[in-house]
């Protein structure tokens, strides 16, 4: 999807381009007794595997599309790259894996809003989503080239590692994958899958630069959240208030990294804030429930209690720590960057708004009673760090 929310272009994380965004599962075996009890938290363990062997696969697809070249390209890391990096650390850069950790928990927070367990289907939106919001990245630097050029001279394409049509054709065929992914869970979730296609691609090539790209970056990462829901439970309608709180969420995180090469205003960043102290209290305050309907309908997945089954007081209680984890991430770089709205501080007050997308998505998991997916989803965040430190790329950006 894009980089977003993952950052601005994060898709229209799609803005990390997170994220913009691109969204996706579990699976698992209802809860039996005896025997089958031992494997029941299986397909959550495994699922952190999975997403290592996805992004390593991709890379090294993209590799292989890839041989010198140069050209002006835009991007979004924070640090120049080591000279060792190769190929493989150029993609890496360019598609911005450390945001790919902020994808998962879009499908399974819609999952958890729609009272549905994760399930197949819910894995195939994840992977839709992934495909998506790689594709908003490496577009997102193919349409910014130029500017790459001037103020980002070391991202892949302006410094000749990736050239810009293997990072055009990467997009295309990324985008082609995730809405392949996506109609095999359902006739809903493509309907879903190609509105944030749509968004994704007209935010990096004419809507970013412009008053609407907040909003569309934030149209994709609820869409993200919307996929989960139509491909696991078949509806988007009880995942509606889920996916708006997500998009303000990204909407406040792509307006504070339009000033990312800039600063200079205080503005964004305090609005970030305020934005954020509002979706605590409601994430926290205003625990929903899935209709009735929609709970019964629940496809089999994950094993252990689902929506319908959580008790209110455990669910409260994980919901109200989430939140907290949310606002503890996202604020304090926020009143920095309020304070002193300086590009190094404004880019990591972007870098925290990305990192707090997954205790958001936990939390809004948790309050619709899915305590189990809600647990599994902020598991992503200590694995996107240790995956960030060993990849040496610590600062993603969104733009």
């Amino acid at each position: 999807m894009s980089r977003t929310t993952a950052s601005t272009k994060a898709t229209p994380a799609p803005t990390a381009p997170t994220s913009p965004t691109a969204p996706t599962g579990l699976t698992g075996p209802t809860v039996a007794a005896g025997p089958v009890r031992a494997g029941r938290w299986a397909g959550p363990l495994r699922l952190p595997v999975l997403f290592a062997v996805a992004g390593s696969a991709l890379v090294g697809a993209a590799t292989g599309a890839a041989a010198g070249g140069t050209v002006p390209g835009d991007g979004v890391a924070s640090r120049p790259p080591r000279p060792h990096a190769g190929r493989t650390g150029a993609w890496a850069e360019l598609l911005r894996l450390p945001a790919l950790f902020t994808v998962p928990g879009d499908a399974l927070a819609g999952a958890a809003a729609a009272g549905a367990r994760p399930g197949p289907r819910t894995l195939l939106a994840i992977g839709s989503s992934v495909c998506l919001y790689e594709a908003g990245m490496a577009l997102n630097d193919w349409a910014d080239r130029a500017e790459d050029a001037v103020e980002r001279p070391h991202r892949p394409l302006p410094s000749g590692r990736v050239r810009p049509a293997a990072a055009l054709t990467a997009a295309g065929a990324l985008t082609g994958a995730g809405l392949a992914l996506a109609a095999g869970a359902g006739r809903p979730a493509l309907a879903v899958a190609a509105s944030l296609a749509a968004t994704v691609w007209a935010y990096d090539l004419a809507l970013k630069h412009t008053p609407a790209g907040p909003a569309a970056m934030a149209a994709a990462r609820g869409l993200d959240l919307l996929l989960g829901a139509a491909a696991t439970g078949g509806g988007t309608r009880a995942a509606l208030p889920s996916a708006a709180l997500l998009g303000s969420h990204t909407l406040a995180v792509t307006a504070v990294s339009r000033r990312e090469t800039t600063g200079g205003s205080a503005l964004a960043p305090l609005a970030a804030l305020a934005t954020t102290g509002a979706l605590t209290l409601l994430v926290t305050h205003r625990r929903t429930r899935p209709p009735a309907g929609r709970r019964a309908a629940a496809a089999p997945g994950l094993p252990g209690p689902g929506p319908a089954e959580a008790t209110p007081r455990a669910t409260g209680v994980l919901a109200t720590a989430l939140g907290a984890a949310y606002a503890a991430t996202a604020a304090r770089p926020y009143v920095h960057a309020t304070l002193n709205p300086s590009p190094p501080l404004v880019q990591r007050a972007v870098g925290g708004g990305i990192r707090a997308t997954i205790p958001l998505q936990a939390a809004l998991a948790a309050r619709s009673g899915a305590t189990a997916t809600s647990l599994l989803v902020a598991a992503l965040a200590p694995a996107g760090r240790m995956f960030a430190r060993r990849a040496g790329m610590r600062k993603v950006s969104i733009t």
